[in-house]
């Protein structure tokens, strides 16, 4: 581990709502400050569609799919051991899981990639060999995995161009029809932001755009 990885094991995220993406009301009601966003679009239908999505979403596939480059630290035992599990609702507000602290079982996929766990640091950027310009860290702050749904979000670190949450949501309805929602809301992490900030705002839209069309790709023999 690099010390720079070392020394955003121990950052906290720079923003203090955490969770806050999965909002039922954020569109309306956002952190006081910030800008949401959220778009849904059907990634494929079936089975075989679903496993691969849910393989290729927690294995950072929407950041590949979308042409960044991505870079994972994962936490370590001990780290997850520490790792927050927060309360759970149902649709009317009510607890259905208690907070927890406690590490979740690590899942690996078919070829050996571990799937992301809360506490995981996520670095994304614009891949020239072997480097990483313009690095966004962010660390995985929820993980809900479901028979039928699966969300993850990540949270920002110091260095990223914005402070704030996103989150994908991946989903198979009764049809068999499979959908991805991304959700976040975000402002600019520094005061030179806010001047730029309808150019950063198109570009975390069509960034949004991309991350949807990141799981639609055919499936190849390979991937089933």
């Amino acid at each position: 581990m690099s010390s720079r990885d070392a020394a955003r094991a121990e950052q906290a995220v720079t923003y203090a709502a955490v969770g806050a993406s999965q909002a039922p009301d954020l569109l309306q009601y956002p952190p006081q400050g910030y800008r949401p966003l959220e778009m849904r679009g059907r990634v494929g239908h079936g089975d075989e569609r679903w496993e691969w999505a849910v393989d290729a979403l927690l294995t950072g596939g929407v950041y590949r799919g979308a042409g960044m480059g991505v870079r994972m630290r994962t936490v370590d035992a001990g780290e997850a051991e520490r790792a927050y599990q927060p309360v759970e609702f149902d649709d009317h507000g009510e607890p259905i899981e208690p907070a927890e602290v406690g590490a979740v079982e690590e899942v690996y996929t078919a070829d050996g990639t571990r799937h992301l766990r809360p506490g995981d640091i996520i670095v994304v950027g614009l891949a020239v060999g072997e480097r990483l310009w313009l690095p966004l860290p962010g660390r995985v702050v929820l993980l809900e995995q479901q028979e039928a749904r699966v969300m993850y979000a990540v949270g920002t670190l110091p260095g990223h161009a914005f402070s704030g949450e996103e989150s994908f949501t991946l989903e198979r309805e009764e049809n068999g029809s499979v959908w991805l929602t991304v959700r976040s809301f975000a402002r600019p992490a520094a005061w030179w932001g806010w001047p730029l900030l309808p150019g950063l705002l198109l570009a975390r839209t069509l960034i949004a755009q991309r991350f949807l069309r990141a799981l639609t790709v055919p499936l190849t023999t390979q991937d089933r």
